[in-house]
């Protein structure tokens, strides 16, 4: 129960409450969400190359992370994995209480376990200026990330054929 309220408070340091849920379950903004890791880590690295003006694409690349979530508008259709991947979180983060038993599984905390230690290979990465760890740190956090997703996109699937709002959310 505790990740699901870290989830929550995570949801909700976003913006994503009530409908602004919709707006990231744009599928653009699910995989352009995806660059914010590499871009992180390319700002981070430019400190090697132009000092402490590194921190105006960090800041930048930490602002793009924050906002794009809410970037783009409501999708024309959520037939698709990135949407149905949203929504199943969704339903992770808000109605925890509402999941069927074969979805209380600590798979997606494993998946959450995995990005962060992709992370930590790329924070060691960043601060030894080691191209491998980092790339491997970021192919492997999202790689976990990836994962992470179908999970939800299974509990989606799941729930939808248990709920009218959920089948609603999918056009």
């Amino acid at each position: 129960m505790a990740t699901t309220q870290n989830e929550g408070a995570v949801a909700r340091l976003f913006g994503l409450k009530g409908e602004s849920w919709m707006r990231h379950a744009n599928a653009v903004s699910v995989w352009s969400r995806f660059s914010c890791l590499s871009l992180i880590a390319l700002s981070i690295w430019s400190r090697d190359w132009i000092g402490w003006w590194s921190l105006v694409p960090v800041a930048l690349s930490i602002a793009w992370l924050m906002l794009n979530p809410l970037a783009f508008g409501k999708p024309a259709s959520t037939r698709n994995w990135a949407s149905k991947g949203v929504f199943g979180e969704r339903i992770w983060t808000e109605r925890a209480d509402e999941r069927p038993e074969q979805f209380r599984s600590r798979i997606p905390m494993v998946a959450n376990v995995f990005q962060a230690a992709g992370l930590a290979l790329m924070i060691y990465g960043l601060v030894r200026l080691d191209v491998l760890a980092t790339v491997a740190g970021i192919v492997m956090a999202h790689l976990a990330k990836l994962w992470y997703i179908d999970r939800m996109v299974l509990l989606f699937e799941d729930m939808k054929h248990r709920s009218a709002e959920y089948a609603s959310w999918e056009y």
